[in-house]
């Protein structure tokens, strides 16, 4: 018997191109079935349409779209009860697309739909987040506190540009005019520390802005997550840094980064903390967030992985 499908679209990902690879793929959808179509139209829909799809019953849910869409949809699975939760597929069609590469899905949007309907799903972990306040929020591949979060609102702001040239561009701008570190006390379940950073980075993928490899070595399924900071440095050696984030390289330069892993975390900023959860703005300029909390989640999410 096969699954009963939700296919959620985010048609403006990737500059509105979602649109027409949607399109392409109507007679696979057709042909399969027993599936179904929604669009997203506004901000964090695709977190209602998939608590949405849970709630009707649905087996599995298809993200057609970028990595902001995968989040949304992931933190609308994850407020369902675990016996109701549909399998996630995907077909990735936005700038970065890491997740789907943190999980080894083909680009080509064909053959990502037809192994989404065809494969079985293996699990994989996820990361809860838990600010100041009590909100919660669910990320499936990085999150990023200060320096790729002003990376994020600048790519937002380069509607030209696509791909990993659109983040390159935002990573130097950020470079040039926003060099703001902060002091943290961090706190893991294996120690604490106090550092002054310009970024800090917690990885559940290994790569971010579609070709960042901040932590080659993570594995979604391992039960821990990685954290990469970037302390106090200079432009130029920020500068420097970026080719060597590029290739994963960057690790042996243990005087400007640490790296590390656990399964909790806590940290408490002198500073507001702006914030990105697999590339959507969580916080930005004018908030005053400071306090933090970070769980990995074992197994918590059913994915058609490649």
């Amino acid at each position: 018997m096969s699954r009963r499908v939700k296919v959620i679209l985010n048609p403006m990902a990737d500059m509105g191109h979602a649109w027409k690879v949607a399109d392409d793929l109507r007679p696979l959808i057709n042909e399969y079935g027993n599936a179904d179509w929604s669009g997203t139209v506004y901000p964090t829909h695709a977190t209602e349409l998939a608590k949405q799809a849970g709630e009707q019953g649905y087996d599995m849910i298809i993200a057609m779209g970028g990595d902001g869409t995968i989040h949304e949809i992931v933190n609308g699975i994850m407020q369902l009860p675990e016996n109701k939760r549909p399998i996630l597929g995907v077909v990735p069609v936005g700038s970065g697309n890491d997740f789907a590469h943190a999980i080894g899905i083909p680009m080509e949007s064909d053959y990502a739909l037809d192994h989404a309907l065809k494969s079985q799903p293996s699990n994989i972990d996820l990361v809860l987040m838990t600010d100041e306040h009590g909100r919660k929020e669910y990320f499936d591949n990085t999150l990023g506190i200060g320096f790729d979060t002003v990376v994020t609102i600048r790519a937002h702001k380069l509607p030209i540009m696509r791909g990993f040239l659109l983040y390159l561009t935002a990573v130097i701008q950020t470079i040039l005019l926003n060099h703001h570190p902060v002091d943290v006390q961090f706190e893991t379940d294996q120690e604490k520390w106090e550092d002054q950073v310009l970024m800090t980075t917690l990885c559940n993928g290994g790569r971010e802005g579609g070709g960042f490899m901040l932590s080659p070595d993570s594995k979604m399924n391992d039960g821990i997550m990685e954290y990469v900071m970037v302390r106090k440095v200079s432009r130029p050696m920020m500068l420097r840094l970026v080719p060597e984030f590029m290739s994963g390289t960057h690790r042996r330069f243990t005087k400007q980064i640490r790296m590390g892993s656990c399964k909790k975390l806590s940290m408490i900023s002198d500073r507001p903390l702006y914030i990105h959860a697999d590339g959507e703005i969580y916080t930005s300029f004018g908030s005053n967030l400071r306090k933090l909390n970070f769980e990995i989640l074992p197994n918590a999410l059913k994915v058609v992985c490649g």
